[in-house]
Parts: structure tokens; C-alpha cells; sequence
């Protein structure tokens, strides 16, 4: 028996030495597959969030086109580049229609800010400096640009960074569609790889967890997404009517902060701007339509959210939040779904059974 233990501690070590140098290596060979896809993890997540969001209505035109998913994929990813395409262009018309604006008013010699109305100066606490800054304004441009340039040459660099984030948020879209594109081409295959995952991950709960993501996937995206890009749309129109000057600038920043959950802060300024340069009845008008732009997702949500996948709105702002420091623009969409997703698994994991959710 002495002479046995050593041979048998010997062994054991061997082994133990054998595990870990081949979980090392394991652990090493994922950390430069990590490496080497760590430019594409932002494309790739959005891209699945695409298709499984998508994949209900992808089946529905699959089914017209006589089961063809090839064809329909192909078709589906062209309306989906079409859904993004055009909204880009109508933003860059009006930029371009902005900057030739001012560019006439400039030649023209005509003040580029109008007067203030008198009304302004009579408005509590902000009244006379705002006053004060526009007649400047409609003045001398110029002279309140300088007064206002260690500002402006601050800020400069950031606003240069996320005009080259914007466009390249775009491209990081287009592309994103082109993969969710070939997912759904290869649908079958990508559900019978994550049915095996989960079934790795969770045992004999796995088809459950997996219709968890996808369903929370797909209520997160309409819920959010979904009522942020409704209520863009709302507002732009309203901003279109009063005239308001870019109004694909002001959509967009209306958007972001749409999804960051306070896009009614947005609305403020413009209200302002129509109740200062426009009649009394039109700025009633805008003001009303406001009002029903920023409390459309109290009735939207309840209905594209889905009870069984709702999450607080501190978890949307964390990820939104996170996901644009991880990931610039585009974060601010993964960030909120992915970790909506990450939160409802938590909860499914510490309750024990998931709650599928049966939204489709």
C-alpha cells in the first residue's frame, strides 16, 4: 500500500497538470478568437438582433414565396437597406438644404437669426439673458461666435467625432442588415446551433431559455426601438410643418434621446423656438402635438413590450448608456437590448423556470 500511494498521487497530478494545461489552452485559443472578432462583435450582435427580431415576419414571407428562404432573405434584406437608405437620404437633404439657407442669407446680407419677439424679455428667469444672447445673435453672428469660441473650440472635437461616428454608424447598419440577411438564409441552421447551445448552457431547460432570448430580443427591439423610431417619425413631421430649421438633424437627436428614455427633453427647445418666430396659434398647435409625440410610448409600450419581457427603464438607460461608450452610436440600441436580455435570463435563472414570453 506504501508502495502504491506514490504511483497513485503521481497519476493524479498528471492528470491534474494534463486539465489544466488543456483548459489553458482552451482559455487561450478563446481569448484570440475574442481577439480577432473584437472589431466585428458590434456587426455581428446587431446583425443577430436584426434577424431575431425579424424572423417572424421573415417566416411570413417565406411562406408567400413558397418556402423559398434563399429568395426571401435576399428580398427581406433589400427592404429592410431600402427602411434605412431612405431616411439617410432625407437627413442629408436637409443638412444640405440647411447649410444653402444660411449660405443665401449670407450673400443676401439679411440678418441669418431674426429678432427676438418682445414677448421673450418677459419670461421668468430665462427671459433677459436669452433675450440678450439673440439680439446679439441677429446683430453680429460673428461677434457672438467670438465671445463664445473657447466654447465652441472645446466642444469642436467632439462634435467632429460624432458627425464620423454618425456615418459610420450608418455603414455599421447597412452591413449589420447584410449579415441578419444571411442568418435568416441560414435560419434553420442558426436555430439548431443555439438550441444546442442553451441545451449545453441549461440542460433540459435550454428550449426554454432559448425562446426567453428570442422573444425578449424581439419585444425589446419593437418596444423600444420600435416606439423611439415611431415617435421620431411623429415629431419630424411635426417639425417639418412648423418649419423648423434641420429638421433631420433635430429627428435624430430626437431618436437618441428617444432611447435614452427622455425624448421629451428634446421637444422643449423647439417648442420654444416656434412660440418665439411663430404665431400664437401655430405654436399652440405644435406645442399639443408635442404633448401627444412625448406621451405616445405610454400607450405604445404596453403594447410592443410585451408583459412577459418588460424591464425597468433603469436597465434600458444603463445599457444604452454602457453600450455607447462600448460601441459609439450603434451601443446605444445593442446596449439597451442586449443587456435587457442579460437582466430577463437573470431573473429566469434565480426564479428557477423561465417565463417564456409568447410574443411574436
Amino acid at each position: 500500500m506504501t508502495v502504491e500511494q506514490p504511483a497513485y498521487d503521481e497519476a493524479q497530478i498528471n492528470r491534474a497538470l494534463e486539465a489544466t494545461i488543456h483548459i489553458g489552452l482552451t482559455v487561450l485559443l478563446a481569448a484570440a478568437c475574442l481577439l480577432i472578432l473584437r472589431p466585428f462583435i458590434p456587426l455581428l450582435a446587431w446583425g443577430i438582433i436584426i434577424a431575431v427580431a425579424a424572423y417572424p415576419a421573415f417566416k411570413s414571407l417565406q411562406k408567400l414565396m413558397g418556402g423559398r428562404g434563399v429568395l426571401a432573405a435576399v428580398l427581406f434584406t433589400l427592404l429592410l437597406l431600402a427602411v434605412l437608405i431612405l431616411p439617410v437620404f432625407l437627413l442629408a437633404g436637409s443638412l444640405v438644404e440647411g447649410v444653402q439657407a444660411v449660405t443665401a442669407h449670407v450673400k443676401s446680407g439679411a440678418p441669418i437669426v431674426p429678432p427676438p419677439p418682445p414677448g421673450i424679455a418677459g419670461w421668468p428667469l430665462i427671459g433677459a439673458p436669452l433675450t440678450k444672447l439673440w439680439l446679439l445673435a441677429s446683430r453680429d453672428l460673428a461677434e457672438l461666435l467670438k465671445e463664445f469660441a473657447p466654447q465652441i473650440k472645446a466642444a469642436l472635437p467632439g462634435v467632429l467625432s460624432a458627425t464620423a461616428g454618425l456615418g459610420g454608424t450608418v455603414l455599421q447598419l447597412l452591413l449589420s442588415i447584410v449579415v441578419s440577411g444571411v442568418i435568416l438564409a441560414n435560419a434553420q441552421a442558426a436555430y439548431d446551433m443555439t438550441r444546442s447551445l442553451t441545451n449545453r448552457l441549461f440542460g433540459e431547460k435550454g428550449p426554454e431559455f432559448q425562446e426567453l432570448v428570442g422573444s425578449t430580443i424581439r419585444s425589446v427591439t419593437f418596444g423600444i426601438i420600435g416606439v423611439a423610431i415611431i415617435q421620431s417619425a411623429f415629431a419630424a413631421l411635426g417639425f417639418l410643418v412648423v418649419g423648423l430649421p434641420g429638421v433631420g438633424l433635430w429627428a435624430v437627436i430626437f431618436l437618441i434621446a428617444a432611447v435614452l428614455q427622455f425624448g421629451a427633453v428634446v421637444l422643449v427647445p423647439a417648442v420654444i423656438y416656434v412660440f418665439a418666430t411663430a404665431s400664437t396659434t401655430k405654436a399652440v398647435i405644435f406645442l399639443i402635438w408635442c404633448i401627444i409625440v412625448a406621451l405616445m410610448d405610454n400607450v405604445l409600450k404596453p403594447i410592443l413590450l410585451g408583459r412577459g419581457a418588460a424591464v425597468p427603464i433603469a436597465v434600458v438607460f444603463l445599457g444604452a448608456i454602457g453600450g455607447f461608450v462600448a460601441m459609439g452610436i450603434i451601443g446605444l440600441f445593442v446596449g439597451a437590448i442586449v443587456l435587457s436580455v442579460g437582466y430577463k435570463l437573470f431573473l429566469a435563472w434565480l426564479e428557477g423556470t423561465p417565463a417564456v414570453n409568447q410574443y411574436t
